[in-house]
């Protein structure tokens, strides 16, 4: 499992005085740098081969502004040309938010999904979240 440690900005509170719902898909999509990396090294654009199927983030418990957050990133599901990521955000030793991403390998060329080769799922079976 991938950990980094994070310190929620000002701007990302909202009027209720905690961190704004919207902000998780961002810090989620932000620490799934290390997948993205096994697929194209230098994170390159122009030789992406992912493309987002599906988000989804389940709120525990109120995040703050001031402290910081842990955010855990592994692989929870690894199929033929899908994987499942899972995300939990943590902050004071409590999990406050969990998110779950379908990533699917994809040629942009031909607009078509493209099967993990057996290296790719080795890869990513080497950070299942347990």
């Amino acid at each position: 499992m991938f950990k980094e440690i994070i310190q929620p900005r000002f701007n990302e509170t909202d009027a209720l005085g905690h961190i704004n719902n919207t902000v998780l898909t961002q810090w989620f999509e932000g620490a799934r740098d290390p997948i993205f990396k096994l697929f194209t090294p230098d994170l390159d654009t122009r030789q992406w081969r992912l493309i987002l199927a599906s988000i989804n983030v389940q709120f525990k418990a109120e995040l703050f502004y001031g402290v910081p957050v842990e955010l855990r990133t592994g692989i929870s599901m690894v199929g033929n040309s899908s994987f499942e990521v899972h995300q939990e955000a943590w902050q004071k030793d409590q999990c406050c938010a969990l998110g779950k991403a379908v990533l699917v390998q994809y040629d942009f060329a031909t607009k078509q999904k493209i099967l993990l080769s057996t290296e790719q799922k080795a890869a990513l079976n080497e950070h299942l979240a347990s």
